[in-house]
């Protein structure tokens, strides 16, 4: 029998303070867009994070000479949406599994990553990594390939206005996301 797990409640009532979270999942344009229509979310940006070169643009990342990957900044509000169920879209919104590679964007600059601000979202990452590899792993999916590493100490570099909200400039521009389809699971989410 596998052991149900609870993750953390969704935190602090009456907070006047937002939240950050950075999530790589392939193309950054898509992943905004799901990200900004979850309530709780305050605002989205898109860049780059994860590499060597400072302020890089969208031509030297996608030749994975930079070592960056196209990154979704969250501002969320934890007292009405909380940090496990941005996880919690951001493991179904993707396939985990692909290293460097997104459906048929291909690259280092397409890799799965969540660049953790806190120790408590490092925890929470790694908790329903677990989980959602239980998951996939029964419906017959590899080992999820995402890089969970440390925010401190990278830049997020801001993309170019005509990347920032793309699908709303453009709404049926390219989505550009593969998934593996199996949601995650639902008694998970607290909020």
């Amino acid at each position: 029998m596998v052991e149900k797990v609870v993750l953390f409640p969704c935190g602090r009532k009456n907070t006047l303070m937002l939240e950050r979270a950075y999530f790589a999942t392939g193309c950054f344009w898509g992943a905004e867009r799901r990200f900004w229509n979850l309530p709780g979310v305050k605002s989205t940006s898109v860049g780059y994070m994860g590499g060597a070169r400072p302020n890089p643009n969208y031509e030297q990342v996608c030749t994975g000479v930079t070592g960056h990957a196209e990154t979704v900044l969250v501002e969320f509000d934890p007292g009405e949406i909380g940090y496990p169920a941005l996880l919690g879209e951001f493991w179904t919104m993707h396939d985990p599994t692909t290293l460097n590679s997104q459906g048929n964007d291909i690259g280092s600059q397409y890799r799965s990553a969540i660049f953790v601000t806190t120790p408590e979202q490092e925890e929470l990452a790694l908790a329903t990594k677990q989980i959602y590899q239980r998951e996939i792993t029964a419906a017959g999916y590899g080992d999820i390939v995402t890089e969970i590493v440390s925010a401190g100490g990278q830049t997020f570099w801001p993309a170019e206005e005509y990347h920032q909200k793309y699908l709303a400039k453009n709404p049926n521009g390219y989505d550009c996301h593969s998934s593996t389809g199996v949601a995650f699971p639902k008694e998970n989410h607290v909020c």
